[in-house]
């Protein structure tokens, strides 16, 4: 299963938003009102909740300078990735795109299409939060 939010411009550099998600902790600053729970568990894993969802822990897989961050579950039950792709567009401001990607059964797919694809777009949405 593959989602993508539209790319989101943000009046940061790419070497700032860069930073920004790789300290994980800074991901509570972009989550959801909804959230129930966020909690950092090492400096490259955090644990979160929404209402209604069961805790999902994101690990810090991979990091690009200044261009990509992926973070994977933590979980190998649930294989996915949420890869952020940031592309400098000028000195102080550059574009975010994230994108989803998991192997889920057809069930699955369909239960958590919509929750995935809100989750992430608030994501993308609250982007206008890094380095307030």
């Amino acid at each position: 299963m593959h989602i993508e939010s539209p790319k989101k411009k943000v009046a940061k550099s790419n070497k700032e938003v860069f930073e920004f998600l790789t300290d994980i902790k800074n991901f509570e600053t972009l989550m959801p009102d909804n959230i129930d729970k966020f909690e950092v568990l090492d400096e490259n894993t955090f644990k979160f909740a929404l209402k209604g969802m069961p805790e999902i822990v994101l690990r810090l897989k991979e990091q690009n300078p200044h261009d990509k961050v992926i973070l994977g579950a933590a979980s190998d039950k649930l294989p996915f990735t949420l890869t952020a792709d940031i592309t400098a567009l000028e000195e102080n401001e550059s574009e975010v795109g994230l994108s989803f990607e998991g192997e889920f059964n057809a069930m699955m797919a369909m239960m958590i299409k919509a929750p995935i694809t809100n989750f992430i777009g608030t994501l993308s949405n609250n982007m206008d939060k890094i380095g307030q």
